[in-house]
């Protein structure tokens, strides 16, 4: 349910939980904590699913197939399992979820800062101040691109876009575009911008590269029932490392087996390396492409041993395995922009997040949140929906359900413990519960 911020609510005290904002990981957040009986609000920036719904391009779908489209208490149920939601359906999924749980979602309400005075947490809004004993941070990591410096120095008659701002091609200045990043953003843009008749240069660094579809199933089915997607955080050898890979060359189309540079190379894409600098209108490109694709096409190949085991063990067809990435004989180290005929640079460069608003001293020097599996460090503060927060599937909406209930559980754990009120090892808030009720 979605309502306006009112006086009297807020003059109402402190509330047990404050969840910030409503995408897929705040929702589930909030179903969690109204059949726990916690007394709650969420608050959203825009309205529900904003992120999704303002700052996404056009003809995205998820990368997940559909029956993996699940959070808690609810299923994929529509009539085409193997397909991929798109940004407007998906959106309208998550609120139907919010309305259909009667959530306290407060829409329109932007946090302007969060801080933490005495054992309570306060909320500076532009409707008002709001109080409670515990936060959850669910407001994503894909708040801000993560764009480098040296785009200051491109000539200043290129038309420079992220993948926040883009949403068709239309937007596009004729001519060239040099699309930087080579994840999922990166390989789903170029082939659109391809399609819409553009010639374009493709900068890739570090890249992890996998299959749409292997084995007769969807690549997505092999790294769940491998146990790939349930890894831990602390069963990961270089968690800071996992949690700064770049998402998997992927796209959400049957059709295609599978999205990677050689098969953009054979649409006329043309393949450099890492963008390392600009200089005189040129763009100096990183010598290292070839070892880049070589590690990446290693990974691939391990990655389908490890699914290989548990493809035989289930009777699967045979699999095929991939070409290795064709790499140019003399990779360019240098692109004339003019002279390529490039007006245009889509920075594919990968997010952060934006905790600017954040008053509590929980971040590191590069700005990122200190918490050990989505507890961060600060009592009663937690986060949820960060790439590699508790498992690999942490960032992706199926993967939700498992973290919100560690998250919750643990928040309502530290309710009993601050407040002493422990019935049969589950806080109850008689008030909310009532108001729960009321609510269903």
């Amino acid at each position: 349910m979605s309502r306006e911020v009112s006086a009297k609510d807020r003059l109402a005290g402190v509330l047990d939980a404050l969840i910030i904002g409503a995408g897929h990981a705040g929702l589930a957040a909030s179903r969690l904590l109204t059949e726990r009986g916690v007394d709650h609000v969420v608050l959203e920036r825009g309205k529900v699913a904003n992120s999704w719904r303002e700052e996404r391009w056009d003809s995205l779908r998820l990368l997940t197939p559909n029956w993996q489209t699940r959070l808690p208490g609810r299923a994929y149920q529509g009539n085409d399992p193997d397909g991929f939601m798109t940004v407007h359906e998906l959106v309208e999924l998550l609120e139907d979820y919010a309305r259909s749980g009667h959530m306290p979602v407060y829409t329109q309400t932007t946090v302007r800062s969060l801080a933490l005075k005495g054992d309570t947490y306060v909320a500076e809004t532009n409707g008002g101040q709001w109080r409670a004993r515990s936060v959850i941070l669910a407001t994503g990591a894909c708040n801000t691109p993560a764009v480098p410096a040296l785009a200051d120095d491109l000539p200043a008659d290129l038309h420079q876009f992220t993948a926040l701002d883009y949403r068709s091609p239309a937007q596009m200045s004729p001519g060239g575009v040099l699309v930087v990043g080579a994840s999922a953003t990166g390989l789903q843009l170029a082939d659109e911008l391809l399609d819409a008749g553009h010639e374009v240069t493709l900068s890739a660094g570090e890249h992890v590269r996998i299959p749409r579809r292997y084995r007769d199933r969807d690549i997505f089915y092999w790294l769940e029932r491998s146990g790939i997607h349930g890894e831990r955080y602390d069963e990961v050898e270089d968690i800071t490392r996992g949690r700064r890979l770049p998402s998997p060359q992927l796209v959400g189309r049957e059709d295609l087996t599978i999205l990677d540079l050689n098969y953009l190379q054979t649409r006329g894409a043309r393949l450099v390396g890492r963008l390392m600098a600009v200089r005189d209108g040129r763009a100096l490109c990183s010598g290292s492409l070839r070892n880049a694709c070589a590690l990446a096409d290693l990974k691939l190949g391990r990655l389908l041993d490890r699914i290989d085991e548990v493809a035989d063990l289930e009777g699967a067809s045979p699999g095929e395995r991939f070409a290795p990435t064709r790499v140019p004989d003399v990779p360019a180290l240098g692109i004339d922009l003019a002279e390529a005929g490039i007006r245009n640079v889509l920075w594919a460069t990968g997010f952060k997040p934006d905790y600017h608003w954040l008053n509590v001293p929980v971040l590191d020097r590069k700005g990122q949140l200190i918490h050990d599996g989505g507890m961060v460090a600060s009592p009663g503060l937690y986060t949820l929906g960060l790439p590699l927060m508790r498992r690999r599937k942490s960032s992706f909406i199926f993967g939700i359900e498992d973290d919100a209930r560690d998250i919750t559980d643990h928040l309502v754990g530290y309710l009993d413990h601050q407040q002493g009120r422990l019935t049969h090892g589950i806080y109850r808030n008689p008030a909310a519960g009532a108001r729960a009720r009321q609510r269903a």
